[in-house]
């Protein structure tokens, strides 16, 4: 006899350039409606940090120098990441943030996640010099090291070249809901609150 279908993880894409606050506004989202948020940076920051990791040189120049760590070593911490999640708490509800950056990211993501659905891309729009302003500012405090000036001009035109044709082709899909992202934080979040529903009492998220 089949084994019961597993419930489908459902996925929304959090996308923008960086120092949009994808972090910040994905933090609230977790918050009000329950969702898990996996940002890919974060995964591979952890990942760089892990002195057993095979790929942690070669995410530290990745992030140093502003380019795409390559898709199958994101992806598979992504997709480590989901499993865990569904499998110690039930979670089968995710924010993803950070990804897909580039064509190469959507190809593996289309190749790879089958069983995951994503339900729409969150485009938070904002203009560089906003953004540029924010990324210095937190680099002061950050530790980061990519939130420098140099770093953040190669990211800006990573993103420009990379990022914003995926977030065009969703959108050609009708799957982009854009938020301006310039306002303050709770503007901001009262904007995307309305994409989301609050999960019904005593359901697992």
């Amino acid at each position: 006899m089949a084994a019961a279908k597993q419930l489908a993880a459902q996925v929304v894409f959090v996308l923008g350039g960086p120092g949009a606050g994808k972090g910040t506004q994905c933090q609230r989202i977790v918050s009000e409606f329950g969702y898990v948020h996996l940002s890919a940076g974060d995964l591979l920051r952890a990942e760089q940090a892990d002195p057993k990791s095979e790929h942690g040189a070669l995410i530290k120049t990745c992030i140093k120098e502003g380019t795409i760590v390559p898709v199958e070593v994101t992806l598979a911490l992504i997709k480590n990441a989901i499993a865990n999640n569904m499998k110690s708490i039930g979670a089968f509800q995710f924010l993803i943030d950070g990804f897909p950056r580039n064509k190469d990211n959507l190809d593996g993501w289309n190749k790879v996640m089958t069983d995951v659905n994503v339900d729409f891309i969150l485009f938070l729009d904002c203009p560089e010099s906003v953004m540029e302003s924010r990324l210095l500012s937190r680099g002061q405090t950050s530790g980061r090291t990519d939130d420098n000036i140099e770093s953040i001009r190669k990211r800006f035109l990573t993103y420009q070249e990379q990022t914003k044709p995926i977030i065009d082709h969703f959108d050609a899909l009708g799957k982009v809901r854009r938020v301006i992202a310039s306002d303050p934080v709770d503007k901001v979040f009262q904007n995307v609150a309305k994409n989301f529903t609050k999960p019904a009492a005593g359901s697992k998220h």
